[in-house]
């Protein structure tokens, strides 16, 4: 793999990502165009840039003419007066005169609201040390579409305002209270200050200093109501962290460093009033063998564990465990004879034994990287010539479309195959005809999202559940434990689900590990794929996947390194990949390039490089809450998801956008929350989703947020081309030779395990 841009690999000498700084200095003496250049601006690429930077230039800006200074000056005078408009016609910025813990609350509440940063990291790490590029959770919020009809009552609102003003708190939050507390919002505020902490962004010392502002001394630390409140703030945390609930011992641990007192006064008090629920699950002693529950004692008590969840959590999480265990344990519907089966399988090539595990089972899993996509294609498509209603779902509309191409090509036992005419969405396309040499329907492909909604995928049949008879679930490590429960609900008796995904990528956004869980549990087939990803890329990635960094040829520039010195140079170069040096050496152009870094924040994350990338690739006054046509852009419809997009138009019903090709109409108040730019993401982000090339961006103040899921997420989400920036020396193979991902709480693994009889 190359130490140096695409453009300056024939000098190039080997090395691997984590040996980028020594191979650096090997780069720099390739006719002085490495990425140890001296030249001032950094460029070891394509020289000067389009700022002006060559001396001629400059000199005939100094022989310019009185004249023409004056036409630049008004020029720069009209472009600030258009800045000064489109900055009056834009939303009010409520609170932008407010000072001290006012502001602080109302900055944090927004900060959270867009994404920008988590609303806490109590449970992200075993111990809580300043990340200052962590990867971000978003607070749980109800979707876009539902939060609208249940707009609070404007009587509400102002109710609301004047109990906030009252206690110091922004009044612009009032919305926000009335429709988290509903009817009655301002009773119940000045009843319970601390009901504030429903509020995302709002955190506990804050609503501490509402609460003293309206109670006075009545206000203390071992106050009911704040015990209760932080009890449910901290399991809401622990969400955003990814469990579905909570040991007892670590929440009432954690409460007490929030300065609650009496802790297991606290969450009894929570309990009590229903506000999270309690569970004792048996525990095996570790190491010790399956028991029959006849071979166990009957006065012997198994170890338990005793957890603390959200009822949302938990009851998403017996739902989804009630739904697997009527797919494993009732026969899946009759389609075809055996022979039929056996005779698909055998004209599926690598296919095979996932063909024969579906055809005797409810429930089976399938794991491999991105080759292995073939095998549920192969699968689907002997699936539409036995006559079942076959169809999968992806993360995104980029899977969407790339599974469908897929899928139009017929293969051979290889994999290879002919793309086919007709649709690649699944409707009206037919296959050239099965080994009977029938014709066969292509299956069709949905979202998710598509596919709970409605929106997309087969309907609904007379009882609501989907009408199909068999579902391949791809992208199955970034399911929640809600979107899956709400997934299984859905399928009818009979029905046979294939989850299917790389389990080497990062969890789901959202809380939960399912399809980790369910690979633990050994419930059900397991189907591991034997397709190795082609090319150095895929090499790259397998050994990521192992925990070994390895030093890969990439004769073809498939990975390049550029190391760089400190967060600015890093910001710099990448802004030079995205815009030159990829698609000028490998024919990638700029819109087709991702940048993924590993947060939001610091000098080097999303927004720092989304404004960089902006300036360069699409300069304008952003008009439209800081977007302009043409923009890239994040879009986030709900929490965890995010749809690459790019900005169509903006008039008074909203932002338009185009979406993998649908039009998205992003209402003007919803802008702020659920847009961003797009020329940069978190691997959060990115996951269920690839490009031609991608630009991983690793500056130094970036190293305490890597680990082996995120590194190999990142580096397998590029199909052509991988550029690594590179500021964090060995940190990158210390990650992803020490680092796994962090441990999740979930009640899932309990809830699947065999329960002993009920005592009589």
């Amino acid at each position: 793999m190359s130490t140096e841009p695409p453009e300056t690999t024939e000098n190039s000498e080997p090395g691997t990502p984590g040996a980028a700084a020594q191979d650096g200095a090997a780069a720099s003496g390739s006719g002085g165009e490495g990425a140890d250049s001296t030249s001032t601006d950094g460029e070891g690429v394509t020289g000067a840039e389009s700022d002006g930077g060559d001396g001629e230039a400059s000199e005939g800006a100094a022989q310019q003419s009185e004249a023409e200074a004056e036409l630049a000056a008004q020029r720069v005078e009209r472009e600030r007066i258009a800045r000064r408009k489109a900055e009056r016609a834009a939303p009010v910025d409520s609170g932008a005169k407010l000072s001290g813990q006012a502001a602080d609350l109302l900055a944090a509440v927004r900060a959270v609201e867009s994404g920008a940063k988590p609303t806490a990291t109590v449970f992200s790490e075993p111990e809580p040390p300043r990340r200052p590029a962590a990867e971000p959770a978003r607070r749980p919020e109800p979707a876009p579409g539902s939060a609208a009809p249940a707009a609070p009552a404007s009587e509400t609102v102002e109710s609301v305002r004047a109990v906030l003003t009252e206690g110091g708190a922004p009044e612009a939050l009032a919305a926000q209270v009335a429709a988290a507390l509903g009817e009655g919002a301002a009773d119940q505020l000045r009843a319970d200050p601390w009901q504030l902490l429903r509020i995302a962004g709002v955190r506990p010392e804050q609503a501490d200093g509402f609460a003293r502002a309206l109670l006075g001394a009545e206000a203390g630390p071992d106050d009911e109501r704040r015990g209760r409140a932080v009890t449910v703030w901290l399991l809401e945390q622990a969400a955003l962290a990814g469990h579905t609930a909570l040991e007892l011992p670590a929440l009432t641990a954690t409460l007490a460093q929030r300065g609650v007192p009496d802790a297991d006064a606290a969450v009894q008090n929570t309990l009590a009033e229903g506000e999270a629920l309690a569970f004792q699950d048996a525990l095996d002693e570790p190491g010790a063998p399956a028991r029959r529950d006849e071979e166990a004692e009957e006065d012997e008590e198994r170890p338990v564990r005793v957890l603390v969840g959200l009822e949302r959590y938990a009851l998403a999480e017996e739902s989804l465990a009630d739904g697997l265990g009527r797919l494993i344990n009732s026969a899946p519907k009759q389609d075809g004879s055996a022979e039929d089966w056996e005779r698909e399988a055998g004209g599926a090539g690598s296919a095979a034994d996932l063909v024969r595990a579906v055809a005797g089972h409810g429930l089976v899993l399938h794991t491999g990287g991105e080759a292995s996509r073939a095998e549920p294609a192969a699968l689907l498509r002997a699936a539409r010539a036995l006559g079942l209603r076959a169809w999968a779902a992806t993360a995104g509309p980029q899977g969407k479309e790339r599974f469908s191409a897929l899928l139009s090509e017929p293969g051979d036992a290889n994999g290879a195959g002919a793309e086919l005419p007709g649709d690649a969405t699944g409707s009206g396309a037919v296959l050239p005809g099965d080994a009977a040499g029938t014709a066969a329907e292509l299956p069709g492909v949905a979202t998710v999202a598509g596919l709970l909604s409605g929106a997309e995928g087969p309907g609904r049949d007379a009882d609501g559940a989907f009408d199909l008879d068999l579902l391949v679930l791809l992208d199955a490590p970034q399911l929640d434990v809600e979107t899956a429960a709400l997934l299984t609900e859905s399928l009818p008796d009979g029905a046979r689900l294939v989850l299917a995904g790389d389990p080497g990528v990062l969890w789901s956004a959202g809380p939960g590990r399912v399809f980790a869980d369910l690979l633990g549990a050994r419930i059900c087939p397991q189907i591991a794929s034997r397709r190795p990803d082609p090319g150095p890329l895929g090499e790259l990635v397998s050994g990521v996947g192992v925990g070994e960094l390895n030093q890969v040829e990439a004769p073809g520039k498939e990975v390049v390194i550029v190391p760089v010195r400190d967060a600015g140079e890093a910001v710099h170069r990448t802004v030079q990949l995205v815009a030159d040096s990829v698609p000028r050496a490998i024919g990638v152009p700029a819109e087709q390039t991702q940048v993924i870094t590993p947060g939001h924040g610091g000098a080097a994350g999303t927004r720092a490089l989304n404004a960089a990338l902006k300036e360069r690739l699409n300069p304008g006054p952003g008009r439209f809450g800081g977007f302009d046509p043409g923009d890239r852009v994040a879009y986030s419809p709900a929490p965890g998801r995010t749809v690459p997009g790019q900005v169509v138009k903006a008039d008074a019903e909203g932002l338009h956008l185009s979406c993998a090709g649908e039009a998205v109409v992003v209402p003007k108040e919803r802008v702020e929350q659920s847009l961003r730019h797009g020329w940069a993401l978190t691997a959060h982000q990115a996951a269920g989703a690839r490009w031609p090339a991608v630009v991983v961006v690793l500056p130094g103040d970036a190293a305490q947020a890597l680990s082996r899921p995120w590194v190999y997420t990142a580096f397998s989400r590029a199909d052509r081309h991988l550029s690594v920036v590179h500021g964090v020396e060995q940190a990158l193979a210390r990650a992803v030779a020490e680092i796994p991902a962090k441990p999740r709480t979930t009640r899932l693994p309990a809830l699947l395990a065999p329960q002993p009889p009920a005592a009589g």
